[in-house]
């Protein structure tokens, strides 16, 4: 009787490994087969263009295709719900951007959601978001800008590329945060929204760094402050919002990559890892970086957290600012 335990000790060990053989093939000979990425925006946006200079390399490092699957349509929906019903085989992936944290608010209709129905894989990329002014607005700073409105309540507007987006909200968190009353005025777009800027006909904007940028350098407007919780390498010398006048304002645009809940972990963290080392890469990092988007690489947890904390600031400030938009 004294041998006992240690046969069974012995006997569920042997069971164990031969689990582990048996299952191990699944996991060591991934992937096998081209690994299908879905983007919810059209060819050539700054979503896209992150998720293809990002799979391209990971193609080189895997041996195998990884296409882009663009399935535009209604603001993100469509390509989430074609990616909710993905198989969880670890082939299939999705490119999440600041859209689904802020679409759970806007529409009461989703057949998805983003936290249940998928498993971070791990953020890829950040878009600066740059607070910038007509020159005839006689302030230099946030900390102006924000005295100014106050003192001037009727004469400031800014224009947003439409109700509901990134730069909407960013400006409507700034009011929220400074207790001023900047009229917001929707465009169907940045580059009508830009215009209207630099003609005058609107104050301030909330500004995408690639829509900005060139008016910045051409003196056309004047950039006051970032979004983001660190200066921007494409705004050299802006300081951040939160910074100069607004302790603890953050607005930017991002996408990260995840997966149909129940992929499996092994593959999961196979991912996050090869995207770390590939947003590290000097080559994506440049090329990202020429397209307009920062490279944030980081762990699963650190994209759940920020999508968790994305979903609730943007709730709050939409529900606070009782914006609605058309199911």
């Amino acid at each position: 009787m004294k041998n006992l335990f240690p046969r069974m000790t012995y006997l569920a060990h042997a069971a164990m490994v031969c689990m582990m053989m048996i299952s191990a093939p699944a996991f060591s000979a991934w992937p096998d087969q081209p690994v299908s990425f879905i983007v919810p925006f059209p060819p050539g946006g700054p979503v896209d263009t992150t998720a293809r200079l990002t799979t391209q390399p990971l193609s080189q490092l895997w041996s195998v295709a990884t296409p882009i699957e663009n399935k535009a349509g209604a603001g993100g929906i469509v390509g989430a719900q074609a990616a909710a019903k993905a198989p969880a085989d670890g082939y299939h992936f999705f490119f999440a951007a600041i859209h689904h944290s802020v679409l759970p608010s806007l529409k009461s209709n989703l057949t998805y959601d983003i936290q249940k129905d998928f498993v971070p894989v791990g953020m890829a990329a950040r878009f600066p978001i740059v607070l910038v002014v007509h020159p005839s607005v006689p302030v230099n700073s946030v900390q102006e800008l924000i005295a100014y409105a106050k003192a001037n309540p009727t004469k400031l507007s800014y224009s947003s590329s439409g109700t509901g987006g990134g730069t909407h909200l960013a400006g409507e968190l700034f009011n929220s945060m400074a207790k001023t009353k900047i009229q917001h005025i929707p465009y169907k777009g940045s580059a009508p929204a830009m215009q209207d800027l630099v003609g005058g006909q609107v104050q301030v904007m909330f500004a995408d760094g690639p829509s900005a940028l060139p008016f910045i350098k051409a003196g056309k407007i004047k950039a006051l402050g970032v979004g983001n919780p660190e200066p921007s390498k494409f705004f050299p010398g802006v300081p951040t919002i939160s910074a100069s006048g607004l302790p603890g304002y953050e607005a930017y645009s991002w996408t990260g990559v995840v997966a149909p809940k129940g992929t499996p972990e092994a593959i999961v963290q196979r991912v996050n890892q090869d995207m770390v080392k590939v947003l590290n890469e000097p080559k994506t990092v440049q090329a990202l970086m020429a397209a307009g988007a920062e490279p944030v690489p980081g762990t699963p947890q650190e994209f759940q957290a920020l999508l968790t904390n994305e979903i609730k600031k943007w709730g709050d400030i939409i529900r606070d600012a009782n914006i609605k938009v058309e199911d």
